[in-house]
């Protein structure tokens, strides 16, 4: 899987674009109906208060690109309640050997009558490159020393505390890409430069199930645990534990993963050297169900659509966030700039978001705020392909190709508006507390 699939929620979607249109998916999907129990309804008290908060604030909210005084080189600090999500699967001739991920294929749409519409073929790197913005570092390496390290300078004058790292096993890539584990150790050390912290967003990789998620989850404990810039969560009972994203989790059945993650299932991890916080993807609403069942510990929403899906829709967060704190669980919104993936899936422009010149991710950060979540997510640093990135970008213009760019602001906008929330969250952050 070469990027965050689409996968829709049926319900309320324009296009017939939902879960049973992606072959691959149909049996996983069918097998997961199959086992499905009734569902609970949850109250929506609270919720409804909630919603109509965010109704009216949304309405009053003005977005605006902050006055930051500061120079640039001076850095903000950490929060690490603010985590987001990060990919090292891009390469170029130098470090490489060739291009990784620049040179993306176009993905054809799954009915060929709209597929024949539509241009095939690779993107050709330098001046052609699989994304709608051109980053200001060009079609870099994420093997490049220099490259991690301006990385580790942007996310921290954007007051993040913590990088979700895109993790398969080693030796295991997306379709598209090449192993990247040994990636890690360098990312902790410039991570750890800046005070940084770094956790693992778990990729789909192939045959992952109870056994092998405990098997990468010990190697990766092993492994990177001991490092200071390897990110352990403090828990309300004041353990301080790993965390670990899982994305695509449902796939899986909750029983597969309830072996993994209750305290009495067959491979539990739980009470081990190696329990941690599991953090589950939910895409449609029953899916919160599963995750309770499934033992996780939480949930987060990645897609940076509002209205793609049942989890990415802001106005879903209040009665997610109720559902959650009934259940002890954890509720980590996701949110981002906007989307835009017309240059790896060109039939898919009806799921384009507008950035509004900064305006979409305020209002995203205004409605994650209202829930009074513990931990935002941010989607993301540097996924290009689909057009989510706050890494800086810069305007270009090559042959037949203009990218597109953040003007009229600066490139490093969306860094300064995600150092703004961060602020602005830990403000709030205290009067919760209160």
């Amino acid at each position: 899987m070469a990027l965050k699939t689409l996968r829709p929620d049926r319900a309320g979607f324009g296009d017939p674009f939902g879960l049973g249109l992606l072959p691959e998916l149909q049996q996983r999907t069918e097998l997961l109906e199959s086992k499905r129990s009734s569902l609970n309804r949850d109250q929506g008290d609270t919720v409804t208060q909630i919603s109509n908060m965010h109704a009216a604030a949304v309405n009053t909210m003005k977005a605006s690109v902050p006055s930051v005084n500061k120079l640039e080189g001076e850095l903000s600090s950490p929060n690490y309640n603010f985590h987001i999500f990060y990919y090292s699967w891009f390469g170029n001739p130098q470090f490489d050997g060739k291009y990784i991920h620049w040179n993306h294929p176009l993905l054809p749409h799954w009915d060929p009558k709209i597929a024949n519409n539509y241009p095939k073929g690779r993107h050709n790197p330098p001046e052609d490159i699989a994304a709608n913005f051109y980053p200001e570092l060009g079609s870099y390496s994420s093997k490049d020393t220099s490259v991690i390290e301006a990385h580790m300078k942007q996310m921290l004058s954007a007051s993040i505390g913590v990088l979700a790292l895109s993790w398969y096993p080693p030796g295991m890539a997306d379709e598209n890409g090449e192993p990247t584990d040994d990636l890690v150790p360098i990312i902790l050390d410039y991570a750890g430069k800046y005070n940084l912290k770094v956790t693992f967003h778990i990729e789909p990789y192939k045959d992952r199930d109870d056994r092998s998620m405990y098997h990468n989850v010990k190697y990766i404990i092993d492994k990177y645990g001991a490092h200071p810039a390897f990110y352990r969560h403090k828990t309300s009972t004041g353990r301080s534990l790993p965390m670990f994203y899982v994305y695509d989790s449902y796939v899986t059945i909750p029983e597969i993963w309830a072996n993994l993650l209750t305290v009495s299932g067959s491979q539990t991890i739980r009470n081990t050297p190696y329990d941690a916080l599991f953090i589950a993807l939910l895409v449609e609403e029953r899916h919160k169900h599963d995750i309770h069942r499934s033992g996780f510990d939480g949930m987060y929403t990645y897609f940076a659509t509002n209205g793609f899906s049942y989890g990415s829709s802001h106005h879903n967060w209040a009665s997610l966030k109720a559902f959650c704190d009934s259940n002890n669980l954890m509720f980590i919104p996701s949110v981002g700039p906007g989307y835009i993936d017309t240059s790896i899936r060109p039939w898919n422009n009806h799921n384009t978001r507008n950035r509004v010149n900064g305006k979409y991710y305020e209002t995203a950060f205004n409605a994650a705020l209202l829930v009074r979540p513990e931990i935002i997510s941010i989607t993301s640093f540097n996924e290009w392909h689909e057009g989510t990135q706050i890494e800086k970008a810069v305007p270009k213009k090559t042959g037949q190709i203009v990218y597109l760019d953040y003007k009229p602001h600066k490139p490093n906008v969306y860094l300064e508006l995600t150092q703004k929330w961060s602020e602005k969250y830990r403000k709030e952050k205290e009067q919760w507390l209160m």
